[in-house]
């Protein structure tokens, strides 16, 4: 795969290794599993936030990088940065997505699935298409080593196609050892070059083109061995 290598925002420390950033992500996949089948139809969104902090903490995290994300309902249209709703009681027929940032050895692990309770076909729909939208967009960067924005504008012209509305202000990010703040990397969206393996986390939050409800899904972008 073809790469510009930017030595600034691209930087690691001493202790970067990419098997660790593996491992991070993979232990974050499984808190935000666990997670998300602890939660329930009357739940408030309140106190899966406080659930995630008991499960993470009971897998031996070492600590969070970023804080725990658990949107309900109409919150799923929320970023990150967005109103949290603690009242808000998951309904038998409802849609979640659970986004983590965990540090695990030293290294950063992000990872946000969303997930349903109950038989609302159009947010199974939803959840699934942010995960397959996440797959084909991650494809065509280990294809043809497509850079941030040809990433997102990928994105958002296949969301179309498949009728949902891509959120434009949610355009990944970097990971690495921590603290990767230090590397002043910004969006990835915004990087020019082909990403390098094992530093950038891909991020689709799409929404419903009517309804109140959305998808997340976010994962490291890394080319397995072999």
């Amino acid at each position: 795969m073809a790469h510009d290598h930017n030595p600034h925002r691209e930087a690691v420390g001493e202790s970067f290794s990419l098997a660790a950033m593996v491992k991070a992500r993979d232990l974050t996949f499984d808190a935000v599993r666990r997670i998300a089948e602890a939660v329930h139809p009357g739940m408030t969104e309140g106190r899966a936030h406080g659930l995630a902090q008991e499960i993470i903490e009971a897998m031996g995290m070492e600590r969070l990088w970023h804080k725990n994300v658990i949107r309900f309902g109409p919150g799923t249209l929320e970023t990150f940065h967005g109103d949290f709703q603690p009242g808000y009681v998951l309904k038998a027929d409802d849609i979640f997505y659970v986004d983590l940032g965990v540090v695990w050895d030293g290294h950063e692990g992000d990872a946000g699935d969303t997930f349903v309770v109950g038989d609302d076909p159009e947010m199974a729909a939803c959840a699934e298409a942010a995960r397959r939208l996440w797959d084909e967009v991650a494809a065509r960067w280990r294809g043809e080593g497509l850079s941030g924005p040809g990433l997102y504008d990928f994105a958002r012209d296949r969301a179309e196609a498949m009728g949902w509305r891509l959120n434009w202000e949610v355009k990944g990010h970097r990971v690495s050892d921590f603290p990767h703040a230090i590397y002043k990397a910004g969006a990835l969206g915004d990087f020019e070059g082909c990403p390098a393996t094992g530093l950038w986390i891909l991020e689709i939050q799409i929404a419903h083109p009517s309804r109140p409800i959305g998808a997340f899904y976010e994962d490291l972008l890394y080319e397995a061995a072999g």
